[in-house]
């Protein structure tokens, strides 16, 4: 027998097992209506998915902020407050900001472990500062620069009304306080995505409408040995994140995914997305079609579906076809590495969004951010008005965490319904999408109607025009979370014991003397069993009895 272990890949990645987020980004002439759009996936084994809230405040002269760690919660040191903050609601602020991220890693000797702020607190912090996209780079690169950059090589999206940009970052190394940087902002007709890889290569060095980077960034790859070219052929992520392996399978694949999925000509780029080429795909391309939020939410739940990358049909998918592994990403069988794949979608997502900004109307209805508790695949995406100023009890913090189950909180009872799913996934996961998309086809359908009369109240009470909307989102996340529940219960019911209990119009059959009528027993595909006889030949075969 062959022996079979399993090994994490500690390479450059490192913290792309950790924290392997996933962004979209769409410009405002490639949206369907005029809105910027940007998605975020939060994936980590150890976040919690609930809904952070800052409300606006002022402060006194003088006053300091303790910043913290978001992954762990460290202590890192303090800095000076600023008179006024922002309203924040999850990753987008009352001027429809908003803010997201992708860990790349990169060079790690160039993590500085002196530094003040981290990734996640440089993007909460500034959205409570920021009222635009150029103000929000200005007031990052400022923060690092002044306090310090502990974190490793980042990826962020910034988005306004008008804007989508991408800017990556990475430290100079202990001590050296600071970090190399460079912002490209993305043409209106175009979209990009970045998956825990530096996307950026070469950038207009005289362009500063379009692009912005700090005075360093090439002088301090040449420093360090990672360039030796002329400044027109400098690269960032060449410099800062070489591509190996895992950075085109596990990370350029998904940004491959959404390219493939809206521009009929990327398939040229399938052998990069596989790890085989290394010629890289474009920051941006103009889409084939406009796209909508309701797109974007679907994208977010992409599993690689009808590609190659596809992979519900081998042995791995189990009987169900399930478009999910088990971690880690990859395994050794006798001295030689495999790997799972790792699409958009993935089972340990805490929290995701899809952030809509819509400069023609009046913030505190133009923003909206979509927000999703557990898998993007198995969420529901709830819309908060970025002047949401209560947080519901199903997603508030405090309600439950990774060690505490609770029926009341979004991220277990969802994370209860998935793990429902994930064994029988292609009989389960059709319940589970009739439920989700009847919800946000709901929410989308009344959309129209709520916003109207927001933008009535409006006209007498900013205040209170918050209050109607921010009523409404919670009382729709109460509505939802009961009706997911409801769909764990019905699916412990239907599937219960590995059987499928019969249904008629809507409600499960039972027999003429109103006992349960006998369930089916469906089994496996003949698929499976064809596997099975592959692998055991006539172990299972019926023979006569002599």
């Amino acid at each position: 027998m062959r022996k079979v272990s399993l090994i994490i890949l500690l390479v450059l990645f490192t913290t792309t097992l950790t924290f392997p987020c996933t962004n979209l980004l769409v410009g405002k002439k490639a949206s369907t209506d005029g809105s910027t759009i940007i998605s975020y996936a939060a994936d980590s084994y150890g976040l919690y998915g609930e809904l952070y809230h800052w409300p606006a405040k002022e402060y006194k002269p003088g006053e300091m902020l303790k910043v913290y760690e978001w992954d762990s919660g460290k202590y890192l040191g303090e800095i000076p407050q600023v008179l006024k903050t922002y309203n924040v609601i999850g990753n987008m602020n009352e001027h429809q900001l908003a803010i997201g991220e992708t860990t790349f890693g990169g060079r790690s000797e160039l993590t500085d472990s002196t530094g003040i702020i981290d990734y996640g607190s440089l993007i909460y912090i500034t959205l409570q500062r920021a009222k635009n996209a150029r103000e929000a780079i200005k007031i990052m690169t400022s923060l690092v620069s002044e306090y310090g950059y502990y974190s490793s090589g980042e990826s962020f999206s910034i988005a306004d009304p008008n804007e989508i940009w991408v800017m990556e970052m990475i430290g100079k190394g202990p001590g050296n306080k600071g970090a190399v940087w460079v912002a490209v902002r993305i043409p209106d007709d175009c979209v990009t995505a970045h998956a825990n890889q530096a996307r950026i290569q070469q950038f207009p060095l005289n362009d500063p409408e379009n692009c912005i980077y700090s005075p360093d960034v090439i002088t301090f790859a040449r420093e360090k040995g990672y360039f030796t070219g002329k400044d027109s052929e400098f690269s960032f992520a060449k410099a800062y994140a070489p591509l190996d392996f895992g950075a085109l399978r596990f990370c350029e694949a998904r940004v491959w995914s959404f390219f493939n999925n809206v521009n009929k000509d990327m398939g040229k780029y399938v052998t990069y997305a596989q790890g085989l080429t290394t010629d890289p795909m474009p920051l941006y391309i103009k889409p084939d079609r406009k796209l909508s939020v309701q797109d974007i939410q679907n994208l977010m739940r992409d599993h690689y579906e009808g590609t190659e990358l596809d992979w519900r049909f081998d042995v791995g998918a189990g009987p169900f076809n399930s478009p999910y592994r088990w971690s880690p990403l990859t395994y050794q069988v006798d001295s030689v590495e495999y790997c799972n794949e790792r699409p958009i979608a993935t089972q340990q997502t805490a929290f995701s969004f899809v952030a809509q900004m819509r400069s023609w109307l009046p913030n505190e209805i133009g923003g909206i951010l979509w927000f999703g508790i557990d898998d993007a695949a198995q969420t529901v995406y709830y819309p908060f008005y970025c002047g949401h100023n209560e947080v519901p009890h199903e997603m508030k913090i405090g309600n439950g965490d990774l060690l505490t189950f609770s029926w009341t909180s979004a991220f277990w009872i969802h994370n209860w319904v998935s793990n429902l799913v994930y064994t029988r996934y292609s009989d389960m996961s059709e319940d589970m999408k009739k439920v989700q998309s009847a919800l946000e086809n709901r929410f989308h359908a009344s959309q129209p109607q709520i916003e109207e009369k927001a933008l009535s109240v409006l006209e007498q009470s900013n205040q209170d025009a918050v209050k109607y909307l921010t009523s409404y989102t919670n009382n729709l996340v109460t509505e939802g979370v009961a009706e997911w529940k409801k769909l764990g219960e019905f699916l412990m019911v239907k599937y219960i014991d590995g059987v499928i209990k019969q249904e008629e119009n809507g409600k499960f059959k039972r027999n003429p003397y109103g006992q349960p009528a006998n369930p089916l027993r469906p089994g496996y595909s003949n698929e499976y069993y064809q596997k099975i006889i592959d692998q055991t030949g006539d172990k299972y075969k019926v023979q006569p009895v002599e």
